[in-house]
């Protein structure tokens, strides 16, 4: 039976309408019994954690057996429980239960029918219960025991050393009542939606049955179906505008190939073309590698001039010039309230005899192993630098004097500490140090000039030693 478009739209409308109201109302609907539960326990817990702030355990410790019911104590307890019951009639029961060891016993109990007595143990093993003692908890699920189905929330007693809590019992079919609610509100909702979809489908399918009526119509005026091809044209309007569809896709994979031969001829007139480009790029492409080549060939020449220009040769260290060009830096900054430095020159002691009496190939030697002693015992912020022959200069960076008199004095003991193994001779190594630190708004030659003379009076005072420039 073959059914017609508006009733397979009518169906599908209804069916995709259904499903997703009933999605979104199975949604709310747990949303909303969760939420309904959670309410519940919230209630059940605070309503117990409000009622142990008003109970007194030193009261509690009297009752312990069934004869205590008697005593005033308990009965102003009970008395009070049962008040508060009154004024929430979802409430069933509240009780005071104690725990000794692993066992718990019934101290209070509200119920007017069938009380617990003082003392009588409870045997269920309840773990919410057991938090109870400890801290404020709630029943996951609904429990049963000899009074009957319950949800239950429990809070320790302030002052009883987790051995007493106050439990309050809702009665199930107060909690089944509140979720039959829910349910009749859920199912009322999902008839209304059915109700809705059925009246929201008719209204659709009517509308678009319409118009693709009209669709087809206008369709097979465009392309109408040709007599000679055996088709099944028995079905609704979608068959037959599927019919016309396939005629004009027909037709139109045929004007595709035209255009498809045209577009081949067009891309082979094209390709000569694009193959010369191709070959006069590759060759511009070639030049302009060699024409990076060259300059980043140039770039490292200029580099390598420009590093040779800065660094001593034999020391590796900067050279005088690149040092001088440094202070100058160093200097601008400091006139421009950057912090002072402090300068280091020393001297390499009896050089001259180490070139005599061993040959400028040591001499080289003992100014590496200097330089290498130095560069172990600066810091990274320090720079150091060849002054001239056995000369040395180091720059400190934001260091007070003090700090680069004990610098200096640290190097002094490391080079006398040392020596160099040449030929079976060791050879003692050691330097005369002049310490300056930078006064504001002096020339950079003066301060030059004062580390030199302290340098010279380390000269003076028998060398391997360090002295500090006078400060103006």
């Amino acid at each position: 039976m073959r059914l017609t478009i508006q009733t397979k739209l009518f169906l599908s409308h209804f069916a995709a309408i259904v499903l997703v109201s009933g999605s979104v109302g199975t949604y709310f609907y747990q949303s909303a019994t969760e939420n309904l539960m959670r309410a519940l326990q919230s209630r059940l817990r605070n309503s117990a954690a409000l009622i142990s702030q008003g109970l007194d355990t030193l009261n509690l410790d009297q009752i312990r057996v069934e004869a205590d019911r008697a005593s005033p104590a308990y009965k102003e307890h009970v008395l009070a429980m049962r008040e508060f019951v009154k004024a929430n009639p979802d409430i069933a029961f509240i009780y005071v239960m104690r725990k000794v060891g692993d066992k718990v016993f019934f101290v209070l109990d509200s119920d007017m029918q069938d009380p617990a007595m003082p003392g009588e143990e409870y045997s269920h093993e309840i773990a919410s219960l057991m938090d109870g003692f400890i801290r404020p908890s709630v029943d996951e699920k609904i429990t049963q025991d000899r009074w009957g189905y319950f949800l239950s929330g429990y809070s320790p007693l302030d002052g009883g050393e987790d051995d007493y809590l106050v439990g309050i019992d809702m009665r199930a079919d107060e909690v089944q009542s509140k979720f039959e609610k829910i349910r009749l509100a859920g199912v009322l909702s999902l008839s209304l939606s059915v109700i809705l979809a059925m009246i929201f489908s008719r209204l659709l399918s009517l509308h678009l049955t319409k118009r693709i009526t009209n669709l087809a119509t206008r369709f097979a005026t465009i392309a109408p179906i040709e007599q000679d091809i055996n088709h099944d044209i028995r079905g609704d309007e979608l068959d037959q505008l599927s019919l016309s569809f396939d005629q004009m896709a027909s037709r139109l994979s045929i004007k595709q190939q035209q255009i498809d031969a045209n577009q081949l001829a067009l891309h082979k007139a094209h390709g000569d073309m694009e193959r010369r480009i191709e070959m006069r790029t590759a060759e511009l492409v070639q030049t302009n590698e060699k024409l990076l080549q060259e300059i980043a060939e140039r770039k490292h020449v200029e580099r390598m001039l420009e590093e040779t220009s800065r660094i001593d040769y034999l020391t590796g260290v900067l050279n005088r010039r690149a040092m001088t060009t440094r202070l100058e830096q160093v200097v601008s900054l400091t006139g421009r309230g950057a912090n002072s430095f402090c300068t280091i020159l020393l001297d390499i002691d009896h050089f001259k005899l180490v070139n005599d009496n061993y040959g400028h190939d040591v001499g080289d030697q003992v100014l590496r192993h200097c330089v290498e002693q130095m560069r172990r015992c600066i810091r990274e912020s320090d720079e150091l630098g060849r002054w001239g022959g056995e000369e040395f200069l180091i720059l400190s960076l934001d260091t007070e004097l003090a700090e680069a008199v004990k610098l200096a004095q640290r190097l002094c003991d490391e080079l006398s500490a040392t020596s160099v193994v040449q030929e079976n001779h060791e050879i003692s190594v050691t330097a005369s140090f002049g310490v300056t630190q930078y006064q504001s708004g002096e020339a950079l030659a003066y301060c030059l000039k004062r580390a030199d003379d302290a340098l010279y009076a380390a000269k003076a005072k028998g060398r391997n030693c360090v002295v500090v420039a006078e400060q103006d």
